[in-house]
């Protein structure tokens, strides 16, 4: 498309929308005609990481169909160049062609709104759920949109991404620009769930000093209580590795054990062979050989294999 004539389209959506125009339906045929599909605007707007992950997963199509109605929340390259890092890829690139199509596909559906939501409507509430065109346990998964501090996007890894440009259009949709790819449930193993919040950086640099990020990638199912960074500034040091692994695995159960299926006021097994106790309450808690109890601060972390619960205190067992 001539530049000239793009400009012409953006002048006259910006023309419309001024006049009170909030409907596709009130928009001239030719004046839609000039503005491209979802994936040409976003080529032109040099977002080559998403479009690279959208071909390989077989998305393209979706963004290119002239009869789709979609909002994307569209992630910056430097965006997927973080998330390559913090999963131990070299680049985006490298993250891409190692990730598998259903995975990225997974991922990017997650950036999807099945309609068109200019931002007035998404920042219509002080915090609304929006289902995506990704679908876990059978049902549509959610993106929290808050506009508390700015208009922020929080995902199943408990994360946000900051909304950092809005209301770009397309002639099948409209693009928000954000900096943070979002994470959604299940398709990440717990390693890479962990290693996607750099509130638990802290954790998963002592699973690799214990050489346990690989028991903790592999099939499961796993539930893993993981404090946060600040929790382990508080906890013991100077422990050899084996004291170290009899720690962390002090925090895994054996199987996935959600929210909703804690067995309160009951001891439980964990894979260190010892004992933690939940106990009921709002916020619940968890007491370990210490009778110290930590606060289970989040819940339902869902990986693909198994869960994550976080929480503010390392758990101490007989070392």
């Amino acid at each position: 498309m001539k530049p000239a004539k793009y400009l012409f389209a953006l002048l006259s959506a910006a023309f419309i929308s001024g006049c009170g125009g909030s409907d596709d339906a009130d928009v001239p045929v030719a004046a839609t005609a000039l503005i491209p599909t979802v994936d040409k605007v976003a080529q032109e707007r040099g977002f080559s990481a998403l479009l690279a992950a959208a071909t390989k997963a077989e998305l393209a199509p979706t963004l290119a169909d002239p009869n789709a109605k979609v909002t994307v929340f569209a992630p910056t390259d430097t965006a997927f160049s973080n998330l390559a890092t913090s999963l131990g890829f070299a680049n985006a690139n490298a993250m891409v062609a190692a990730l598998p199509p259903v995975a990225l596909k997974s991922i990017l559906s997650y950036h999807v709104l099945p309609t068109s939501k200019p931002a007035s409507e998404l920042t219509a509430a002080s915090q609304s759920a929006q289902p995506t065109l990704y679908n876990f346990d059978g049902q549509p998964a959610n993106l929290a949109v808050s506009t508390q501090g700015g208009v922020k996007i929080t995902d199943a890894a408990l994360t946000s991404a900051n909304v950092t440009a809005t209301d770009v259009p397309a002639s099948n949709g409209i693009i928000h620009s954000i900096d943070k790819v979002l994470i959604p449930p299940g398709v990440l193993n717990i390693v890479q769930m962990a290693q996607a919040n750099p509130q638990l950086s802290s954790l998963v640099g002592a699973v690799v000093s214990a050489n346990l990020q690989g028991t903790l990638a592999g099939a499961g199912p796993f539930t893993v209580f993981a404090p946060i960074n600040s929790a382990f500034a508080a906890a013991p040091t100077g422990l050899t590795p084996t004291q170290l692994a009899t720690v962390l695995t002090y925090h895994v159960l054996g199987s996935q054990v959600l929210a909703s299926q804690i067995p309160f006021g009951t001891a439980v097994n964990t894979l260190a062979n010892q004992a933690i106790t939940f106990n009921a309450g709002t916020p619940p808690t968890i007491t370990d050989t210490t009778r110290v109890a930590a606060t289970i601060n989040a819940s339902n972390v869902r990986a693909s294999n198994g869960v994550i619960h976080v929480i503010d205190k390392v758990l101490i067992p007989a070392l």
